[in-house]
């Protein structure tokens, strides 16, 4: 089981809950150690004295605020802690808002809240229902890691979730970011109806679960195929994207692909396999997944790393 990140209070008026946090979100990237080109050297990070050379241990650290003219104010990590320390216990519930009412842009990590004891079970339920019913979620500010975050707490599956959000001096503006931004022309009404139509084609359920990280896939299998000694499989370099000369044009033939089930423009016939028309149409409508079924119930190999495209070329073929 995790250990949580923080302990303190959550705070509703007078009622105050005893509570843990815990982290919502697993990390799942590949990470790799460093090591010098041609032999078996690790390469490692270390904290060293820069007059000195010798490594510094993490308690043998404290933070420095340059003043400028090469001096600096000491900080040790305790002192972060007493200038603030309801900010350091509490989860200080300030306001409700209507959740919808933060921009997506606000958001950053998300939290699991739960109750430090059993005896404030009741409490932290009472609070959970109401944060429920309302559909609000609560803002609030506390300090995490010598680092003071605002914050989102809201109802989820039967407990408390934390987001924490960024302050609108840490938001960027496009301008700031991009420079001068390039004229807008207004679109025509057929290439804009046309546009609209392409989306409502393409909208359906969320469903979390249809999409996985399929570069951390490919990763673990090369890493597979190399401690094995195979060859290594190459995806196909994606084709360069062509200047779209008749928007209308570009947006009718995705629609059409779209309702046709294909999603891509149909794979060419090879020149040596025709099929019927009818089997053509077939494979078009089918989802990759079910593309991906087929290709293994009939042994095409190297499925994984293909394409829909290569899927329908290769069950063509077979």
């Amino acid at each position: 089981m995790a250990r949580p990140v923080w302990s303190g209070a959550l705070s509703l008026g007078l009622v105050t809950v005893p509570v843990e946090l815990y982290p919502a979100v697993a990390d799942h990237t590949i990470h790799f150690h460093q090591f010098e080109r041609g032999t078996s050297d690790r390469i490692r990070n270390r904290r060293v004295n820069e007059r000195t050379g010798e490594e510094v241990t993490q308690d043998e650290i404290v933070k420095g605020y340059d003043v400028g003219g090469g001096d600096h104010v000491l900080v040790e990590p305790d002192e972060l802690d007493e200038i603030a320390p309801e900010r350091s216990r509490r989860i200080d519930i300030e306001q409700f808002v209507e959740l919808d009412e933060i921009d997506p842009w606000f958001f950053d990590k998300t939290y699991w809240l739960k109750p430090a004891k059993e005896d404030f079970a009741k409490a932290y339920g009472l609070l959970l229902q109401a944060m429920d019913r309302s559909e609000k979620a609560g803002v609030a500010k506390f300090v995490l890691r010598g680092k003071e975050y605002l914050a989102a707490v809201r109802a989820g599956e039967d407990v408390m979730v934390l987001n924490t959000l960024h302050f609108v001096a840490d938001l960027r503006k496009p301008k700031d970011v991009m420079g001068k931004l390039p004229e807008l022309p207004k679109p025509r009404p057929k290439e804009l109806d046309m546009a609209l139509a392409l989306v409502d084609e393409m909208t359906a359920p969320w469903k979390p679960e249809d999409y996985r990280d399929e570069y951390a896939e490919r990763v673990e299998e090369l890493i597979k195929a190399k401690e094995a000694g195979k060859e290594i499989a190459h995806e196909e370099a994606p084709e360069p994207s062509a200047d779209v000369v008749d928007l209308f044009e570009a947006l009718s033939r995705s629609v059409k692909n779209r309702k046709s089930g294909g999603g891509k423009e149909p794979a060419k016939k090879p020149a040596k396999a025709k099929k019927p028309k009818k089997q053509q149409a077939e494979l078009t409508g089918l989802s990759k997944a079910d593309l991906d079924k087929l290709a293994r119930e009939q042994g095409v190999k190297g499925r994984s790393k293909m394409t829909r495209a290569q899927l329908e070329k290769a069950l063509k073929a077979s």
